[in-house]
């Protein structure tokens, strides 16, 4: 099975060819083609290349799916005795991606 490490906003991520990932929001519209050139290993199912640290010549050809947004996290804070409360939440954005093709750096 081919695929590889890619590092994208400071997460790393599997990518495998016909998957979809979810990174952290890029700027790009939907059906648009991106490449991503941190690619930190890459494996074919016998030859693996580890880069140190990316792997020359290596890319992540994908394309952007939709811009969604995670799950909704709820934020509580307090002070006991004193009576103070804040909720707040918060949703990440995310960008959905397929990924079509790796390309290998030999």
């Amino acid at each position: 099975m081919k695929y590889a490490i890619v590092q994208q906003g400071g997460k790393q991520y599997r990518a495998v060819e016909g998957n979809t990932i979810e990174v952290d929001r890029l700027e790009a519209e939907a059906g648009q083609a991106v490449r991503l050139e941190e690619v930190l290993l890459v494996t074919d199912g016998e030859q693996v290349s580890v880069g140190a640290p990316t792997v020359q010549g290596a890319a992540v050809e994908v394309t952007v799916l939709a811009q969604v947004k995670g799950p909704k996290l709820t934020v509580f804070r307090y002070k006991p005795k004193k009576r103070e409360r804040k909720k707040t939440g918060h949703r990440q954005q995310y960008t959905r991606l397929k990924v079509e093709r790796i390309v290998t750096g030999a």
